[in-house]
């Protein structure tokens, strides 16, 4: 008796590159799970299932680390405050985007920069901060 495999289903690589895209060039707006799917032309809930199977997370949990992603580019430069780098990552409010931050970080917004530009800060005395 011959024994058939089953493979997990997943979305072809064009349609993930298709929504990825669309992600990233659009994280400042609120993107639903209807608008993504309806991108590769499927119903959210099957899109929902094979982009979970494909990418190893479910879309909207892939939204937010892209949206920290992002947000962390930024602040590691000071000209912008963590108010607007939570709008132009697409959160309606600068509490919102702290929690999120923290959850998926370890650490809040001002905590990360506070630390980034510690980091890319040379010293005075042209040492290092004496760890070993």
């Amino acid at each position: 008796m011959a024994r058939t495999q089953t493979t997990t289903p997943t979305l072809p690589s064009c349609r993930v590159r298709r929504v990825t895209e669309y992600i990233e060039q659009n994280l400042e707006k609120e993107l639903r799970l209807a608008e993504l799917a309806a991108l590769v032309y499927m119903s959210p809930y099957h899109f929902a299932r094979l982009f979970k199977c494909t990418t190893g997370v479910p879309p909207h949990q892939f939204v937010v680390r892209r949206r920290i992603a992002r947000a962390s580019t930024f602040l590691a430069a000071p000209e912008l405050s963590i108010t607007q780098i939570a709008r132009l990552v697409g959160f309606r409010t600068p509490s919102h985007f702290t929690t999120v931050f923290r959850r998926v970080q370890g650490v809040t917004p001002k905590g990360y920069r506070t630390e980034h530009v510690r980091e890319e800060r040379p010293r005075v005395d042209g040492g290092s901060d004496g760890l070993r």
